[in-house]
């Protein structure tokens, strides 16, 4: 069974990272997916300054795109788009990685240019935009996925509320 995991961005960045060949990434939100409670994928956001937001996408090793659920892809694009207001999202991929490139292509990210030495160890990066009006995971089948998934998330706010009131 695969759920959305929206409660544990230190071990999901920390699951990013060490995919996508950084260390860690400062000042970071994350969504994951687990399947039978293993993550599998993990979406890490950082740097937003109003319009633009970065987003670091990773796969689990050996784990196929087909694992992404349509909740998943949704959680991903809504937080940008939806939650935080943005009009492009950017993603930053390493030259000698093609099956992240791949990913970003298939997902609609359009290639913009090239970062030189600007991974940690020097690798070049691509350069990947994607802006709202091309993003397809807002709405639609993705949404109803997301909202039908997150339904039966607790509102954290209420439990919390309520468990004050008792005390």
């Amino acid at each position: 069974m695969r759920r959305l995991v929206l409660d544990q961005h230190d071990e999901v960045m920390h699951f990013v990272a060490s995919r996508t060949g950084e260390h860690r990434y400062d000042d970071a939100r994350s969504i994951g997916l687990a399947k039978n409670g293993e993550l599998v994928a993990g979406v890490v956001f950082q740097g937003h300054n109003g319009p633009n937001l970065l987003m670091h996408f990773a796969l689990g090793e050996g784990v196929s795109q087909h694992v992404i659920t349509p909740a998943f892809v949704a959680a991903a694009f809504l937080y940008p788009f939806a939650m935080l207001g943005c009009r492009r999202v950017t993603g930053l991929v390493r030259v000698d990685n093609l099956e992240a490139q791949r990913l970003d292509e298939n997902l609609g990210f359009v290639r913009e240019g090239v970062m030189r030495g600007a991974a940690g160890d020097g690798t070049d990066f691509i350069l990947y935009g994607m802006l709202r009006a091309e993003c397809r995971f807002i709405h639609g089948r993705y949404l109803k996925a997301f909202l039908k998934e997150t339904e039966s998330i607790p509102d954290q706010v209420a439990s919390v509320e309520a468990e004050r009131a008792a005390a």
